[in-house]
């Protein structure tokens, strides 16, 4: 196994979290991107990691110099990119099952315009990059579905499907542009993940989809590995759906 130097950001989340244990159990160098240093100090207390393998950088994506913020951090190659991080606030409904303007536009910029603007900063700095993975969701390939929900209006920001969906199509224009680089773009479109919903969420979720259940931690890290650990693998501009069918009806 090659031992690989990844950027993470979005590391300190649940999906995140469950990155970073894999990546480290194969001895990979991390670079993680946190928007509190001191909560991500406790971060990896809470789950045993020392910062043998794992280098924090803390960057406030909305901030002029974000970029290079994490530049700067990054004295070497990095072999992968996975563009993982997200903002919960964008996703607060109003009483109305609305969203702002600036919520919408948050949305879009964490999922597309920050990953784009990051990713060209490393590659105009020479940075050599062989892999560059987006963590997207199956609202990016369908909408979503009124009868998973108790109240839809209030439980699916219109916001979220509409960034995975320009995520995805970025991943396509970026596999373009950066394959003369030698650079594999790829996205992976996940189904929900089990943890943060009710019993009957999981019943209802478990009914429309085709594999009958959602998708559990184990589920999540073997498509990253499948990429990263598979160099001469001539895929590039790929969305991989990991969602126990549920997009093929």
């Amino acid at each position: 196994m090659i031992r690989k130097k990844v950027l993470l950001t979005g590391g300190t989340g649940k999906i995140g979290t469950i990155f970073v244990k894999e990546l480290l159990k194969e001895n990979h160098i991390l670079y993680v991107t946190t928007r509190n240093i001191t909560s991500a100090n406790i971060w990896l207390e809470n789950n045993d990691f020392t910062k043998d393998n794992i280098i924090l950088i803390e960057s406030d994506f909305y901030s002029e110099n974000a970029v290079d913020i994490i530049h700067r951090h990054i004295n070497d190659d990095v072999d992968v990119i996975i563009h993982n991080a997200r903002d919960v606030d964008t996703l607060r409904l109003d009483s109305d099952g609305k969203i702002s303007s600036n919520q919408f536009q948050n949305e879009l910029f964490i999922a597309t315009v920050f990953p784009y603007l990051l990713t060209n900063k490393l590659i105009e700095t020479n940075k050599k990059i062989n892999d560059i993975i987006f963590i997207s969701s199956m609202y990016g390939v369908v909408a979503p579905s009124p009868r998973l929900y108790e109240n839809f209006v209030q439980q699916s920001p219109i916001n979220y499907g509409i960034a995975k969906a320009a995520q995805i199509h970025l991943v396509k224009e970026m596999a373009i542009r950066y394959a003369d680089l030698n650079i594999r773009v790829n996205s992976i479109s996940y189904g929900g993940v089990e943890g943060r919903v009710s019993e009957d969420f999981k019943e209802r979720y478990s009914e429309l989809c085709p594999l009958k259940r959602m998708l559990s931690d184990n589920d999540l890290f073997p498509p990253i590995k499948m990429i990263i650990d598979n160099s001469k693998l001539l895929m590039t501009g790929e969305n991989i759906k990991i969602d126990g069918g549920w997009t093929i009806w």
